[in-house]
């Protein structure tokens, strides 16, 4: 397919445009940074600019089969709440309306794990969390996630062959940031913040592939995280520590992840294949 992915030159799109190049796909870069020759420049905001770059550009290509939204402010607290709404809510809406006045179907989008309660300051309904409670975004960055889930909601609601999968990503690391895992140990607060979760940006191109390739007309979302958490402590001890008297839904495993992937792995065939112990292993192993 072609394949537009915007906001490809952050760290999780860098990976995301690697990885489908890698699958055979043909791969365009909207984003407003990024090296000459790698990128299409493209301020999202402004929607003439949104749908333009979608429909064409000059010999870079001729439209578009399939888009991948990445682009947005990527957390709280990075710009004021107001940019962060204006930014990301108005970026979305020209990606989805462009793609729905083009004729492109098959769309993905980059939710967020905030959406189901983090920082979790008031504890989860219970653990692991999953995709089945009402959103309980808790910051202006979450907001603006939920509000474009009910979005693509209601734009597949009038559009039946429109296709929009909302991926719920955990917090995105790359190889080198595993270093700093063994440190979490110490306090058992310092990432309870999203249920000691984490994705790595491999796995994280993974459901992206997955879902260009088998998701359905409609809107779905699914959490997508690592298979384990940053912990090496055991989740019992964790979640008795840190979220007493929180119901605990079947067996939480060792170090098995709390934000659960079952549905992505049911629907979307999504398994991780990576985890930061196998880098601390390896990189301890190489150690004089």
């Amino acid at each position: 397919m072609r394949i537009i992915v915007t906001g490809g030159s952050g760290k999780l799109g860098r990976t995301v445009v690697s990885t489908l190049r890698e699958e055979g796909h043909e791969v365009v870069n909207l984003d407003q940074q990024g090296e000459r020759g790698t990128v299409v420049r493209v301020d999202l905001t402004d929607y003439g600019q949104v749908i333009d770059a979608i429909a064409g550009v000059d010999d870079v290509h001729g439209g578009a089969d399939a888009i991948v939204h990445l682009a947005a402010i990527p957390a709280p607290g990075l710009a004021s709440d107001a940019a962060t709404f204006r930014n990301n809510m108005l970026a979305t809406f020209n990606v989805l309306q462009a793609a729905k006045r083009l004729g492109v179907t098959r769309i993905v989008t980059a939710s967020s794990e905030t959406v189901l309660g983090l920082p979790f300051d008031v504890p989860p309904p219970y653990i692991p969390v999953d995709e089945e409670y009402p959103a309980r975004p808790e910051s202006t960055y979450s907001l603006v996630k939920h509000l474009e889930e009910t979005m693509a909601i209601e734009l597949v609601r009038r559009d039946p062959e429109l296709s929009i999968t909302a991926l719920r990503f955990s917090n995105v690391m790359d190889p080198e940031d595993y270093a700093a895992f063994p440190s979490f140990d110490a306090d058992a607060t310092l990432r309870k913040w999203n249920l000691w979760g984490y994705i790595d940006a491999r796995d994280g191109a993974q459901a992206v592939s997955r879902a260009l390739e088998v998701a359905s007309p409609g809107f779905d979302r699914f959490i997508v995280a690592a298979a384990d958490t940053v912990m090496s402590r055991p989740n019992a001890e964790l979640v008795a520590e840190v979220f007493p008297g929180v119901e605990v839904r079947g067996d939480l495993g060792a170090n098995t992840t709390l934000l659960s992937i079952d549905k992505a792995r049911r629907l979307l065939g999504y398994e991780p294949r990576h985890s930061w112990r196998d880098h601390v292993e390896a990189d301890a192993a190489a150690q004089p």
